[in-house]
């Protein structure tokens, strides 16, 4: 379960989430979404009960849990200073034949090398996001995704998601957008 100051945002809360599904969580501002996300990836621990990776509790497999999840947060917690693909080398160093094409498919051709503070909020939103063509982790928890994101960019990211679960990977996400068919569980 989990309080917040002094209320109870849940109890009795058990789910599985499996390889090749995507899960969406929706509620209210306030309901508690972003802290479900926060102690699913270990950020936050719940108040009672335990999250648990591949049968095993979190706390015990911390490390190979952590390499096999990929987190965004509703903020997209990029170096504004730095470049789009500066930002993209910074999480996936190995990666920099690879950093032009998930800058494109992530809808930033033509903005590989300005600096992150000279972008829009949805162009900044989508250098976080372009990490999704490029981690190979299975478990993506994304925060609000969709934030500041156009049509052509949701529909873009949704295609994506679909393909890494389409592969086995796992999505769980909350949004305030309504992705009809798009999630296995809402």
């Amino acid at each position: 379960y989990c309080e917040r100051d002094e209320r109870t945002l849940f109890r009795g809360l058990s789910f599985t989430v499996e390889a090749g599904e995507w899960v969406q969580v929706t509620g209210g501002n306030g309901a508690g979404k972003t802290t479900l996300l926060r102690l699913l990836t270990g950020l936050a621990r719940p108040d009672g009960g335990e999250v648990y990776w591949q049968g095993e509790p979190l706390r015990r497999v911390r490390d190979s849990f952590h390499r096999s999840l990929l987190w965004i947060g509703h903020q997209p917690g990029i170096k504004t200073r730095l470049t789009a693909r500066e930002n993209l080398h910074f999480f996936h160093p190995g990666d920099g034949a690879r950093l032009p094409e998930a800058l494109a498919q992530a809808g930033l051709a033509g903005f590989e090398d300005v600096p992150v503070a000279q972008l829009s909020a949805g162009q900044q939103r989508r250098v976080a996001l372009a990490r999704l063509w490029l981690t190979r982790a299975a478990l993506w928890v994304l925060d609000e995704p969709f934030t500041a994101i156009d049509v052509n960019g949701v529909a873009r990211l949704t295609r994506r998601m679909a393909a890494h679960t389409a592969q086995g990977g796992m999505v769980i996400l909350t949004t305030h957008q309504p992705l009809p068919g798009a999630a296995d569980t809402v």
